[in-house]
Order: structure tokens, then sequence, then C-alpha cells
């Protein structure tokens, strides 16, 4: 019984120190959110202003840029895996891994090669493991991205865009991230990065249309040069800043979850440990019941 009561108080006590760093995390990961929130919040306007920008500018221009041109032929696509650094965030690397595989089975059924670039090392964990190669990673980040990392991401994969499939290139890119809806909701998400989608119209703009009203100087190829690059990337540092905030998310109710199963746990041996406290004590009371009736049975036959 002595024996069972220190095993319970070994596991009570790892599981008290278990329960102070989910805690810690929990509390860490819950401070980081509204900085992560707030630049999400602060990004996503100019990502959605100078993506309708190039829109109109391809739209209306009528000219021909290699970014915005779908290619004949694809036969590589790249495709851009934004996971974590670090784990204990739940399924969240997890999600956007089956995500990508799945994009991966799409591509392939299309005839096309997906090239794995990939950000964080969750990821790159996940491709080593199944000795699989990537073209590039990325890690180190994740919690707290730049617009420095994110433009080096995007000169990566513009210049395998650019060479092509023909020279080692690829002919498509695409991101998979976690969107930040909420707290409670971060979803999986795939965007298409370049070629541009343009939205090909030869009827006259509506009056309150104000995508025919930009005017290009000095030309629409010198305004596509000055703005794809700020285009990709404010677009892959948005989804940095997004799968950031996911990740803090995803880590704060994970911490939470396991703090609460770690306190159930406490509960659990604590019972046991009574439980076994309990059945020593009794075992003890009849050891002494019993050796004082036989001392007393002994002194009444003599």
């Amino acid at each position: 019984m002595g024996a069972q009561q220190r095993v319970y108080r070994q596991r009570i006590n790892s599981t008290t120190s278990l329960k102070k760093i989910f805690s810690a995390m929990e509390l860490i990961a819950t401070s980081r959110i509204a900085k992560a929130r707030s630049a999400v919040e602060a990004s996503t306007p100019y990502a959605r202003a100078i993506t309708r920008a190039v829109s109109a500018v391809a739209t209306w221009s009528n000219t021909e840029h290699p970014l915005i041109t779908e290619k004949e032929t694809v036969r590589r696509a790249a495709v851009l895996l934004i996971t974590s650094d670090r784990g204990m965030a739940g399924a969240y690397s997890a999600n956007v891994l089956k995500e990508g595989e799945r994009l991966g089975e799409l591509l392939r059924e299309r005839g096309v090669e997906p090239v794995p670039y990939v950000v964080g090392r969750k990821g790159s964990a996940y491709f080593r493991f199944r000795r699989r190669e990537t073209a590039q990673e990325w890690t180190g980040f994740s919690e707290s991205p730049q617009y420095d990392n994110a433009r080096e991401i995007g000169d990566t994969v513009v210049d395998a865009f650019v060479r092509g499939s023909d020279d080692g290139g690829v002919d498509e890119i695409h991101v998979v991230f976690t969107r930040f809806v909420n707290m409670v909701t971060q979803t999986p998400d795939v965007i298409r990065l370049l070629p541009l989608e343009v939205v090909e119209g030869e009827a006259a703009p509506a009056a309150d249309d104000v995508l025919p009203l930009y005017e290009f100087e000095p030309n629409a190829e010198a305004v596509f040069d000055a703005l794809l690059p700020r285009y990709i990337g404010s677009r892959i540092y948005n989804c940095l800043l997004q799968a950031s905030a996911s990740e803090q998310a995803a880590r704060q109710r994970a911490m939470k979850s396991a703090s609460d199963n770690a306190s159930d746990l406490i509960r659990l041996y604590t019972r046991l440990a009574n439980q076994a406290r309990q059945a020593e004590i009794t075992q003890e009371i009849s050891e002494i019941v019993g050796g004082a009736d036989a001392l007393a049975s002994a002194g009444v036959e003599n």
C-alpha cells in the first residue's frame, strides 16, 4: 500500500509540474494573440487594395506580362506550405499539411507536379520523415513574421515562376495557410498567387465601377513592374500574419485543454492515493485488532 501511495504522489507531482508549463504557455499565447490580430487587421486592407489595383491594371490595360500570363502547358506548380516552428498547437500544422496533400492530389490529377516550398520546422520535419525533397525551407519566424521574411519568400517563388518549368522553375504558385477568422475558428485555405487571375471583359464599365478609372503612367508595363513585387510581398506577408494569429489561437486552446486534463488527472490520482492510504490504515487497524485478540486469547488459555 505504501508503494502505491508513493507512485500516486510521484504522478501527482509530475502532472502538477506539467500543468504549470501548460498554464504558462497558455498565458503566453493569450498575450500574443492580441498583437497578432492587430497585425492581421492592419495588413489585410492593404493586401486587398493592392490586389484590386493589380487586377485593375491587368484587366483594363490589355497588356501582356509574364506574371499574369497563363502558361499554355502547366507542368510544375509551387506549393508554399506555411506551418509552425513549435509544437503544442493541437492539429494546427497537421491541418495545413493535409490541405497541402489534398492540393497535391488535385494537381497530379491535372498532370502537374507539385513542388513544395515550406515555412516552419513542423513542415520541414514532415517532409524529412517521409524522405521527400523540398525546393526550399524557411524557419524561425512563424510566430512573429516580418515583411523581410515575406519578401525573401516572394523573391524565391517569383524567380522560380519566371524561369518556368522548362528551366527547372514552376508554372503556378499556390499558398496553403491557415486563415484567421476569429478566436474560435481558423480554417486551412488555399490561394493561387500566380499567375494572377484576370477577369476579361469588353463591356462598358458601370458608373460606380472604379476599376476603369485607373490611368497608367508612364505606361501599364511600368505600373506592373512597380506593383507586382509589392503585391507578391503583401499577399505572402498577410498569409504569414494570419498563420501566426491562427497558431497562437490554436496553441492557446490546446494548452487550455491540456491544463484542464492535467487538473482531472491530479484529482484522479489524489483520490486513488487517498483510497490507498485508507486501505493501508484499515489494514493496520485490522492487524492491531487481530494481534490484540490473539494476545487476549492466549491470556485466557493461561
